[in-house]
């Protein structure tokens, strides 16, 4: 098993990956990772879906835009934010849903299941396997929801394709530290200047092996955040039952589309 600080400085996404499925000994080692993760008062607010069905998975490709490593990968998983079994205890004891329907809940939800992906990739990694988190699968959440056949106060919320690389991307350079890591108080004005990180970027675009670019991190976000991503997630989100207490549905949309 490879050093786990090393191995985490050396994450990169993989698109390419073997045809060769993971046994399930594997497969439950990951699944075992990543529900031992932190979990907010233990509530374990997350659900893992391995899609096996060639349909389901090559349906789930084309609305993440994945195609090529969803179809082939070692396994693919979907992550879900799960309220649906604390909503069954509540409503066996006859009290009302209040304390699931509301802003936190939302925030519990994703925070577990993310952390519990993060584990699977570090898991799957420290094999020598390699990893991919799907984002796409938000593209068209309702028809996630019946492909999978999600119950209320349940939230898709990313999938993850895992195999065996065949090739693996460079490492991104990450933001300096002075950028990101403070003492005491937050400091605007470090956390904003980013030339030298924009020229470091510039180079690693302009030169890595696949798809270079002229391009750096600043313009990269000025094209991400040009305008709302997946306008469709705040309805469902209205849908789940979950969140019916939120009545700017807007917040939650800025909150969850750009989690991932």
């Amino acid at each position: 098993m490879r050093d786990t600080i090393n191995l985490m400085q050396h994450h990169t996404s993989v698109r390419n990956f073997m045809p060769e499925p993971l046994p399930e000994s594997v497969k439950n080692q990951l699944v075992s990772a990543a529900q031992s993760g932190s979990s907010s008062n233990f509530i374990q607010a997350t659900s893992i879906i391995e899609v096996t069905d060639l349909k389901t998975r090559e349906k789930i490709a084309k609305i993440s835009n994945s195609d090529a490593y969803v179809k082939q990968s070692g396994a693919f998983f979907v992550f879900i934010a799960d309220l649906y079994r604390q909503a069954n205890i509540l409503k066996q004891a006859q009290l009302p849903l209040d304390g699931i329907q509301n802003m936190e809940s939302l925030l519990v939800g994703v925070v577990d299941t993310a952390i519990a992906g993060e584990n699977m990739a570090i898991a799957a990694e420290s094999l020598d396997l390699g990893i991919c988190f799907i984002g796409g699968i938000r593209n068209e959440m309702d028809s996630i929801k019946e492909l999978l056949g999600l119950p209320k106060y349940t939230v898709p919320l990313f999938g993850m394709t895992v195999g065996i690389p065949v090739q693996k991307n460079e490492i991104k350079p990450r933001l300096p530290k002075k950028n990101i890591s403070f003492k005491n108080r937050y400091e605007p004005s470090v956390a904003v200047n980013l030339d030298s990180y924009n020229q470091q970027t510039r180079e690693y675009y302009a030169n890595r092996s696949t798809a270079p670019q002229n391009t750096d991190w600043s313009h990269k976000m000025l094209h991400f955040f040009a305008e709302p991503k997946r306008p469709a997630v705040a309805e469902f989100l209205k849908k789940t039952r979950i969140f019916t207490g939120i009545k700017n549905a807007l917040l939650v949309l800025k909150l969850v589309v750009h989690f991932y």
